[in-house]
């Protein structure tokens, strides 16, 4: 009989091995392990429209972890209107974009976003808009923004943000090999 028991160990071991565990908490982990660290980033897209922030120093900041959500504020030069929140939400994740002004008042274009459809990958997510940002957009009179998908990825020492709808791809991608200085809170927050 203790020889029955020792032969299924194995497997059971096998069963319970962290490569059969959920992906979305490792990518939510690997987010969670960069808290309190900051980096300087770049517009790797080539994107005429995205000359503005092509010219500005970029940082993110992964500024508050906690069990379920991690916000990093985004700032592009001065400007530190924009934090993204990723929130754990069972096997997804959701990405919300909170636009501030420099009184920390909500700007009108805010809160939007999008939650996985699959379970993300261990290294990628991606986030199609929902419905309250399609209507936001559309309320906006920004149509065209109703298709985004925004997507993380971490892998080979970078964080890279990215949007994509027809005709349209931005990107900005972070080296978290080499942290910097924290830089102020993001508008709202102070």
């Amino acid at each position: 009989m203790q020889k029955v028991w020792l032969a299924a160990l194995p497997v059971a071991l096998v069963a319970c091995s962290p490569a059969e565990q959920p992906t979305e908490s490792t990518l939510f982990a690997s987010l969670s392990e960069l808290c309190g660290q900051a980096f300087e980033g770049r517009v790797v897209s080539d994107d005429p429209r995205d000359a503005d922030w092509a010219a500005e120093t970029l940082v993110m900041h992964v500024r508050t972890c906690s069990e379920d959500q991690i916000r990093i504020p985004l700032h592009v030069g001065d400007d530190r209107s924009r934090t993204w929140v990723i929130t754990r939400m069972g096997d997804r994740l959701e990405l919300k974009h909170d636009h501030r002004h420099e009184d920390g008042s909500e700007d009108v274009v805010t809160q939007y976003g999008g939650t996985t459809h699959d379970t993300p990958t261990a290294s990628r997510a991606e986030f199609p808009a929902d419905p309250f940002s399609r209507t936001l957009f559309d309320r906006e009179g920004i149509a065209a923004s109703m298709a985004n998908v925004w997507s993380i990825t971490l892998e080979d020492g970078r964080f890279t943000y990215a949007l994509d709808r027809p005709d349209r791809h931005f990107a900005a991608e972070f080296d978290l090999t080499e942290p910097v200085d924290a830089p102020p809170p993001p508008w709202g927050s102070e």
